[in-house]
């Protein structure tokens, strides 16, 4: 046992609040930001973090920056757009004019679920097709959402494909000018889709469960030549619950002084801390009081002059000790271990709420 630790015999205490039943809290939260720019990157040359493929028949596409001398903003369609300084974007060259040729240009180094994505784009040229478009939550060449427009079609569409096939195309017929530069958004919240273009919501909200999360990249079809520029995602960054919780509790619990929860992941069985309010604790192994904690579910407490620690079991959805929660108060005058005990353990239960199994402290 740790000096300064001791066991404390609360169990009939302990059982009486961890059945109590707190409210729901909605959690806000945090969203990141990531600008695609393509104006550091080199003339002629792909762009660093994406990954040229094909869906369907074919080649991959000739995916390279290039300048363009129309400003990438939008513009009533009868209003012409003056010559502004050369920018670069980025470009899709190749054009093969096989039918079921798609070429995919995915972002490799992150994965999204819930985001907003708006990109501006414009169709150049193409005698089969003259299509530009996003695909997302890609699982790969043959599986993910895609929301592009047709300047020959006149159209805007979205569906998906699944195993390779893709199914029956949904979205309005609409004017889409070549070579004028248009705005295209997607958002996704859960199982809800939508698509703008233009700034106006071009179809009904979608539902769909096939694709919970995935990469995203841009498309095109056939032969289209087609540019891509300023584009942008908004998203939910993916967080491990177990570090959520910490930063949670901290907000809200405005005497709680510090906060570690000691688990397993599959990389590292031993118990460890897996989240903690200083990230220089993270990795830093168990002492005997957790190992103790998660083996038989007991709680520990521990006092100094400034600070009341105790350590408490933190079990799953079927009453499982999966973790322990380390907790440290800010004490009041003559405050009891019973008393302690009675302001740690909502924070642990509220914790509880959030996970089903050991596996999620670490997803």
């Amino acid at each position: 046992m740790s000096p300064g630790f001791f066991l404390l015999r609360c169990d009939a205490m302990l059982h009486f609040l961890l059945g109590f039943v707190a409210l729901f809290v909605v959690w806000p939260v945090r969203a990141a930001e990531r600008h695609f720019d393509f104006s550091g990157a080199r003339l002629n040359q792909e762009p660093r973090g994406f990954r040229s493929t094909v869906s369907g028949e074919g080649k991959p596409g000739e995916w390279k920056v290039v300048e363009d001398e129309s400003h990438p903003s939008l513009a009533p369609p009868d209003v012409a757009l003056p010559v502004t300084t050369r920018h670069q974007v980025l470009a899709q060259l190749s054009r093969e004019a096989t039918g079921e040729h798609f070429p995919l240009f995915i972002f490799e180094d992150q994965s999204f679920d819930d985001f907003t994505l708006t990109t501006k784009f414009k169709t150049v040229s193409g005698s089969v097709e003259q299509m530009a478009g996003v695909a997302f939550r890609i699982q790969d060449e043959k599986n993910y959402y895609i929301a592009r427009a047709s300047a020959l079609g006149k159209n805007f569409r979205f569906y998906k494909f699944v195993n390779g096939g893709h199914t029956d195309p949904i979205g309005p017929t609409i004017e889409i000018r070549t070579n004028f530069w248009h705005e295209l958004t997607i958002e996704c919240v859960g199982n809800r889709i939508r698509c703008f273009l233009d700034g106006k919501q071009a179809m009904p909200d979608i539902t769909d469960t096939t694709f919970t999360e995935g990469k995203v990249g841009f498309w095109t079809k056939s032969d289209s030549v087609s540019y891509f520029g300023d584009t942008r995602i908004v998203y939910r960054p993916k967080e491990a619950l177990a570090a959520l919780l910490v930063r949670k509790m901290l907000e809200r619990y405005p005497r709680l002084l510090g906060l570690r929860v000691y688990g397993t992941t599959e990389q590292k069985r031993d118990l460890h801390v897996i989240a903690s309010d200083n990230n220089q604790d993270l990795g830093r192994p168990a002492s005997e009081v957790e190992k103790d904690v998660v083996a038989r579910g007991v709680v520990y407490c521990g006092r100094g002059k400034k600070e009341t620690l105790l350590t408490l079991p933190l079990h799953d959805r079927n009453g499982e000790t999966i973790a322990a929660v380390r907790v440290v108060l800010r004490p009041y005058p003559g405050q009891t271990e019973q008393a302690a005990l009675a302001r740690a353990t909502p924070i642990v239960k509220e914790m509880e709420r959030r996970v089903h199994s050991a596996r999620d402290l670490s997803q």
